[in-house]
């Protein structure tokens, strides 16, 4: 039977650097599910589609084909055959991914390739939902945070690092209205699965996390 490893928490609590790290130590593939909805936003955006219309999101998500790759052990996601990695991180389709993403339709189009992908390969995936919906059985299940501040501090820094210049209280905002958007949704919302080990990594370095991980495994 496959190691299925769930990782959950909140947006810019630092679940797929972790996530890709546990990876590499433990020889798992990453399964990177946030950038599989982040797809089929930015799908929805290059259409010009309304986010908030759902039922203009239900059928339009139709025509978005997206599927999974490894190149080097790292994941390609296709949109439609594109290679979209390059699109996926972006304020926009972020914000967007977090509307789309609690679609009923769209949320059923990722959710069986998901679960293929755990049912052959041993595994990593790192969400929303996760532990709580996609992989129930997951063992170990974790649920990482950090405080609003450390996570849009964190954000702020990257995009420092890219050469912009970013507003931190708006990138704060945003996250915070990102936290109530996905903890609110009525589908498959943000919860600590009951099984879940809290891991609050805003006064804990990278490599501290990976090992309190690790440790579990």
């Amino acid at each position: 039977m496959p190691i299925n490893i769930a990782i959950d928490g909140p947006a810019g609590a630092g679940k797929s650097t972790i996530a890709k790290l546990v990876a590499k130590k433990k020889n798992l593939i990453y399964v990177d599910t946030g950038a599989m909805y982040r797809a089929i936003a930015l799908y929805i955006l290059r259409l010009g589609t309304d986010p908030e219309d759902a039922e203009a999101v239900a059928r339009d998500c139709k025509g978005a084909n997206v599927t999974i790759g490894y190149e080097d052990g790292v994941q390609i996601v296709y949109l439609n055959g594109e290679n979209v990695n390059a699109y996926l991180r972006t304020e926009e389709v972020g914000n967007t991914a977090s509307k789309t993403s609690a679609n009923p339709a769209v949320r059923a189009q990722i959710f069986s390739l998901q679960q293929e992908l755990a049912k052959e390969n041993d595994c990593i995936m790192d969400g929303r939902d996760i532990g709580s919906v996609v992989l129930p059985n997951a063992k170990p299940k974790i649920y990482l945070t950090a405080s609003s501040g450390v996570r849009a501090k964190r954000r702020y820094d990257e995009l420092v690092a890219k050469g912009e210049t970013p507003d931190f209280d708006r990138i704060r905002t945003d996250i915070e209205q990102r936290d109530y958007q996905d903890m609110h949704r009525e589908i498959s919302p943000l919860v600590k699965a009951e099984d879940a080990t809290l891991i609050d990594s805003s006064d804990m370095s990278i490599d501290e996390v990976v090992d309190a991980i690790c440790a579990l495994v």
